[in-house]
Parts: structure tokens; sequence; C-alpha cells
């Protein structure tokens, strides 16, 4: 049996995207995706359509009580607004610095 040969066509590279906002959004506000964060480049008005990225480094908030390693795997919580070690929130990247128990942000690679 022959495999069927399939073509993609180039659209964008893709670190950034158009997003139509349900809701008003701020300039670098993250913006919570389905499976995943971005954040604004531009505010955008609810109903209106601007730039999110969805790759950089940026310093996050997040919850305090959990050490934090470059490298570890960090997730958004959409209902505390803020980054966390809990699978299950929307998957917001690897911590590119050290973060202390009490530390209250941390600089996260978004993917």
């Amino acid at each position: 049996m022959a495999t069927k040969t399939a073509f993609a066509e180039y659209v964008q590279a893709g670190e950034n995207i158009d997003y139509t906002a349900a809701s008003d959004v701020a300039y670098l506000q993250v913006v919570p995706l389905v499976s995943r964060i971005g954040v604004a480049l531009e505010p955008i008005a609810k109903g209106e359509s601007g730039t999110v990225t969805l790759t950089g480094a940026f310093r996050l908030p997040a919850a305090t009580g959990t050490a934090l390693s470059v490298g570890t795997k960090v997730y958004w919580d959409e209902t505390a607004g803020n980054v966390t070690t809990t699978p299950g929130d929307l998957v917001a990247g690897i911590a590119v610095e050290d973060k202390a128990e009490a530390g209250t942000t941390v600089v996260v690679r978004i993917n």
C-alpha cells in the first residue's frame, strides 16, 4: 500500500501569533491559551486582534513555598495568577533562574 504524501504551506515562523481577545488584555499580560501560555506584546481590546508571543524569557509572578532550580518545568495557575510546579495547570515553560522558597517571581522561558 502506498503512503499518501502530504504537503504543508508555510505561514509564519510561529514565535508570535494573532490573538483575538475575549476580554481586554494589557501589554505584557500573561495570556492563558488552551494548553500553554503566551504573553501579549501590545494592549488588545476585547474582540480585537493583537500580537501574543509564544517564546521568550519573562519574569513572572510565582507561588511562594517552593524553591525552583534552573530547568524546572513550571505551570501557570490561572486562578492564582502565578507560576507553580503543579502538573495539570497550563504549561508555562522552564525556570531559567533559581528561585528561593520565599521568592515571589521567577524568570521563565515560555514554550
